[in-house]
């Protein structure tokens, strides 16, 4: 099965979510402005179910009365292409088209450092593997640091990924100092020229203030042993959490300022509209999404295939 079909499968249940609640997108969109507002109605309720966000809605709705678009989900797709564009001003969207946000066309890290954060139970040391793997099969150099030294699967589970993969993993011993081993692992990048470090933390709940204290910490010794780093910091966010997962976010943010989100589990909620208000609020760009355990289910976020793939459409080809 090829990613575009997982993603397909992967995103059905938001797609009957909205379809369930809006009816037939497909209605002339003319026709639906002028008689059938309750059809307007439906769409607004079924945008909200999905977690979209009620801004975002209004906004959707806002663009979808100005398109010049002959249907209904046509205007849909365009108006939520743009709320997954935050860069692109209006006039250049409707110029240009599906144009790609810059910073998510360039997947590769900004520097040689990502500090991967997040909740337990999002999935954040798979989601590491995933991405060590991703840059192994496009010719770099990885390394992993085990940093998340209170759960004591963790650093097991990182060194057997690293075995498997052939990444060399830095650990330290269990309830240790995480600050310690993401010192030392930066220092070990720099001093081997290695392409990129990914840097396991700690599965820390959002509303504990000394967890988000330990976290700035971290970056500060990165930072010391190779200094510039770590350039990127990329939150991994559960999709079925929802607006709490934008919660979390929010509250990582404000800690250690993210570069980037991670958004997986996409094929296990109906609320895959979340993604609208992460990029919304955050104005941090989605890297990566993923839709099922696979390592080839983690796969560069690209918002005209989402969308595309949402309403269950053929992506066009150049």
């Amino acid at each position: 099965m090829s990613w575009l079909d997982r993603l397909r499968q992967g995103l059905s249940k938001t797609r009957q979510q909205i379809n369930d609640t809006a009816g037939n997108l497909g209605t002339d969109l003319r026709e639906t402005l002028t008689t059938r507002l309750d059809s307007i109605e439906d769409l607004e309720y079924a945008l909200i179910a999905a977690d979209v966000g009620r801004a975002a809605t209004e906004e959707i709705l806002s663009d979808i009365r100005a398109s010049n678009k002959s249907n209904l989900q046509d205007a849909l797709m365009e108006a939520l292409t743009l709320q997954l564009e935050p860069d692109l001003r209006r006039a250049q969207f409707r110029q240009l088209g599906f144009t790609p946000d810059a910073r998510r066309t360039v997947v590769d890290p900004r520097g040689h450092v990502v500090m991967v954060v997040g909740v337990n139970g999002v999935g954040k040391t798979t989601t590491i593997a995933k991405l060590g793997e991703y840059y192994l099969g496009r010719g770099r150099s990885v390394m992993f640091a085990a940093g998340d030294t209170f759960r004591a699967a963790a650093g097991a589970q990182l060194g057997v990924w690293g075995e498997r993969l052939g990444i060399p993993v830095v650990q330290g011993p269990e309830g240790g100092d995480p600050a310690a081993v993401a010192y030392d692992a930066a220092a070990a990048r720099a001093a081997r020229g290695t392409d990129l470090l990914f840097v396991d933390t700690a599965g820390r709940l959002h509303t504990k203030h000394n967890l988000m204290e330990e976290l700035k910490k971290v970056r500060r010794v990165i930072d010391k042993a190779d200094p510039g780093e770590p350039a990127d910091v990329w939150l991994v966010l559960d999709a079925v959490t929802g607006q709490n997962g934008l919660a979390q976010a929010k509250k990582f943010h404000e800690a250690t300022p993210l570069t980037g989100v991670i958004v997986t589990k996409l094929d296990g909620t109906a609320k895959g509209g979340i993604l609208v208000p992460i990029v919304r609020e955050l104005g941090v760009p989605i890297k990566f999404i993923g839709v099922g355990e696979g390592a080839h289910d983690l796969q560069p976020f690209n918002p005209q295939e989402f969308v595309r793939a949402l309403f269950d459409v053929d992506v066009p080809r150049d």
